[in-house]
């Protein structure tokens, strides 16, 4: 069927557990929670997303006939490692990737999951749940949406936008994930985003389990 890819590129992770640990993303095209359309948006069930999702135009993007060809493709944004430099063995570990979206597992299959691994990645995921996974993802994270089915309800880490109105955290906190995250829902209007940090923190303070993820990527200006 082959895969299509809004952008991939090499950098740091910004938010929940893998938070600064050097990553590829790729970013599948499309989502089953909003057109991604300004148009579409308050028709959506998902209307906080800030991210272009659509087409295959980004940096790295297009489209993929086979799972060998975007393993291949990806593995050319991982860093080198020159014979000549004196790093230890470990300083190069198996390329880590990020397959986020848009709605990655409306693509991302068993056979995608088995070439990744032939090819040596470890591989994380970013999903907001409403679809079954393949086996063999080393690393699944689920961002639930307030109205969305939550179909995957257990993996390694769950990392909920607050507020939603629709999804209090008490709602998933028992749900089977290794790691619970809250992250403030971001504004155009800084004093509603600096109320909806305040909120999250106040939660996460009364509620241990919970504990607060950073876009820290947007606050040192990376990608």
């Amino acid at each position: 069927m082959g895969y299509r890819i809004k952008e991939a590129f090499y950098s740091l992770q910004g938010e929940g557990f893998h938070s600064g640990r050097p990553a590829i993303f790729c970013r599948f095209s499309n989502c089953n929670l909003w057109t991604g359309r300004e148009a579409d948006r308050a028709q959506a069930v998902c209307q906080f997303c800030d991210t272009d999702f659509l087409g295959t135009d980004g940096q790295n993007g297009g489209q993929f006939k086979t799972a060998d060809d975007l393993a291949e493709h990806l593995l050319t944004l991982w860093p080198k490692t020159n014979p000549t430099d004196k790093e230890p063995a470990h300083a190069h570990p198996h390329p880590f990737v990020v397959l986020t979206g848009g709605e990655p597992l409306l693509q991302v299959d068993q056979t995608l999951v088995d070439s990744f691994h032939e090819h040596g990645f470890e591989i994380a995921i970013e999903t907001n749940g409403t679809q079954k996974a393949p086996q063999g993802i080393d690393w699944v994270c689920v961002s639930p949406k307030a109205n969305a089915p939550l179909i995957l309800d257990e993996g390694n880490e769950l990392k909920l936008v607050y507020p939603q109105a629709d999804c209090p955290p008490e709602k998933v906190a028992g749900l089977p994930f290794d790691h619970f995250y809250l992250q403030a829902m971001d504004d155009a209007d800084p004093t509603i985003q600096a109320r909806n940090l305040k909120a999250t923190l106040d939660y996460c303070l009364a509620h241990p389990q919970w504990k607060l993820s950073l876009q820290t990527h947007k606050i040192l200006g990376v990608d």
